[in-house]
């Protein structure tokens, strides 16, 4: 299946904007990007992607392309954004390290009316389990050290959000998303819980199945992007969904399921010992909540979680064996077993 089989909705059943608008997206073929794009086509803007060009995503002809690097230090950089030429909005969805951040903010702040950064929940404090857009945001100790790492990535994002605010003001739209779930995540963690729970049997679940997990789907999050650069919207805005607890989440996955899953609930000692990671877990961890008040104000949706997790379901069993057969960060069969085999004997 090609990488925009799975639409948001089918182009003829979107209302064309009222006024077309000229965009730049930063990225725009990534995971969020094409879901963007499409959107923004449907509604009959005209979209222009900045990008290393090395991606095969396609949209038939209908975008233009600007070949460059984030990093200004690399040819051919940024020169194909410069001049004098303008847009309506610029989206960012590739800013990761603060150098690039403020480069492409500095070039373009003049020649844009609104500035729309694709942040992240993982900017906030961690200590903070009652998360607000008003909640501090992590520091960056090392401003020099560019290393991008899953430990540096909240506080890299945090210095990048720091930046557009700083640059922009009232000018900027912050997007703060949770984790982004859905048809074509290739970071395989929302899709594993899919996956392994409606396989059905017996189920190594996390130690921490009171503690709340709050996701968005891609096809909520990426039209609503491009309603905000139609409204013109400023703020700042956290795009977490309503929350369920970890067992509330799996049992409502295993409705997808023909087989008889039963959860058996791990043990933060039992993780360590036998060295098994589980996706989106985090042991210890205590249980945060994101509050969702502002974009459910800016007429963010939802989707429930039965249309979220059949639709992952279909995209992931019509990916190639090759592709199935190598998910991203998946505990073994082999591990699962002796794990929920400890933990039978222990009840027993």
């Amino acid at each position: 299946m090609g990488v925009l089989a799975t639409r948001l909705a089918r182009a003829e059943d979107i209302v064309p904007a009222n006024k077309p608008l000229d965009i730049l997206f930063l990225g725009g073929t990534g995971f969020i990007g094409p879901y963007q794009v499409e959107h923004a086509l449907a509604r009959g803007h005209r979209v222009t992607l900045f990008n290393r060009g090395h991606s095969t995503v396609a949209f038939d002809g209908k975008t233009e392309l600007l070949v460059g690097n984030r990093d200004s230090k690399l040819d051919p950089g940024l020169s194909a954004l410069k001049g004098d030429r303008k847009w309506d909005v610029v989206i960012d969805n590739s800013g990761y390290l603060p150098r690039h951040v403020r480069d492409s903010v500095k070039l373009l702040k003049d020649r844009c009316r609104r500035y729309v950064y694709i942040s992240s929940v993982a900017v906030y404090d961690p200590a903070a389990t009652s998360v607000t857009e008003a909640t501090p945001l992590r520091p960056l100790p090392d401003p020099k050290n560019e290393q991008m790492s899953w430990e540096r990535y909240g506080p890299l994002k945090a210095e990048c959000d720091r930046i557009v605010q700083a640059a922009l003001g009232k000018q900027a739209t912050i997007v703060r998303p949770t984790y982004i779930v859905g048809p074509r995540d290739d970071t395989d963690r929302f899709t594993y819980w899919v996956d392994r729970v409606t396989r059905g049997g017996d189920v190594l679940a996390p130690p921490t199945r009171q503690n709340e997990l709050q996701w968005i789907d891609a096809r909520d999050l990426c039209p609503w992007v491009i309603t905000l650069a139609e409204q013109d919207k400023t703020g700042i805005f956290n795009v977490a969904g309503p929350g369920y607890t970890w067992e509330e989440t799996l049992v409502g996955l295993s409705m997808l399921s023909t087989e008889m899953v039963k959860f058996r609930w791990s043990t933060v000692e039992l993780l360590k010992q036998l060295d098994i990671e589980l996706p989106l877990v985090t042991p210890g961890r205590p249980s945060r909540h994101f509050d969702n008040k502002a974009s459910l104000e800016a007429d963010l949706t939802y989707r429930p979680l039965p249309d979220t997790a059949a639709a992952i379901l279909k995209w992931w069993r019509e990916q190639p064996d090759e592709r199935r057969a190598h998910p991203d960060g998946w505990p073994t069969q082999e591990k699962e077993r002796a794990a929920i085999q400890q933990l039978l004997a222990a009840s027993s």
